[in-house]
């Protein structure tokens, strides 16, 4: 399993913008079926919208922060990139 404590997706932003493009998939679903095109395309419209929220709320900050580039450390070359984790170093005393 991943290890999900990056935190991908657990943020009031995604979980908005998911749940309304759910809904929207749902509606033009039964709709679809309903053989109703007009409605179809109500439900592709909150698809839409619900990807539109889910970017506003991110601008305002309820989404997750962005990622640092990789820096390179003094002296190094191109190919010795250093690597950013979240694993715990073994310090020695």
């Amino acid at each position: 399993m991943a290890d999900s404590s990056h935190g991908h997706g657990h943020t009031p932003a995604a979980w908005t913008g998911v749940m309304i493009i759910f809904i929207g998939f749902c509606v033009a679903g039964a709709f679809m079926v309903m053989d109703n095109p007009l409605g179809f395309w109500g439900g592709m419209a909150i698809i839409v919208l619900g990807g539109v929220i889910g970017g506003i709320m991110r601008a305002m900050g309820l989404g997750a922060p962005k990622a640092q580039p990789l820096k390179m450390t003094p002296g190094a070359k191109r190919s010795e990139r250093t690597v950013a984790t979240r694993e715990p170093v073994a310090v020695e005393s």
